[in-house]
């Protein structure tokens, strides 16, 4: 296992799951925006897919708000350990204003969208 020290150095998990993030978004710098939009996409296609099982239709706007919102809780969780380095390296605080302002439009959309049997 000597050739393994110089390849690749494994993530020390005796600390917590943050330390293994900071560790990856560290060695990745993309991760971190992957992972948002990664629970972002889950939530919102799921979402419209049990939805569309159960009532054969589906409120967008209403799954754009709740994945927008989940991703904007993930995301401010984030920012709260300490990622020394790796949020600047990421850019995780321009990518908190982005989820702001994706979160902003969903819920503009959520409360401008008119169903035919809202009216």
């Amino acid at each position: 296992m000597m050739f393994l020290d110089y390849l690749y150095t494994l993530p020390n998990s005796t600390e917590g799951l943050d330390a293994i993030a900071i560790q990856v978004s560290t060695a990745v710098p993309a991760f971190l925006p992957l992972l948002m939009a990664f629970v972002f996409f889950t939530i919102f296609l799921g979402g419209i897919a049990r939805q569309k099982a159960r009532q054969a239709t589906a409120d967008y706007p209403m799954w754009a708000v709740v994945a927008s919102m989940s991703t904007f809780l993930v995301a401010l969780i984030l920012t709260m350990s300490n990622f020394g380095g790796a949020t600047t390296k990421s850019g995780l605080g321009s990518w908190l204003v982005i989820i702001i302002v994706i979160t902003i439009f969903s819920g503009v959309w959520l409360f401008l969208d008119r169903k035919v049997s809202e009216i």
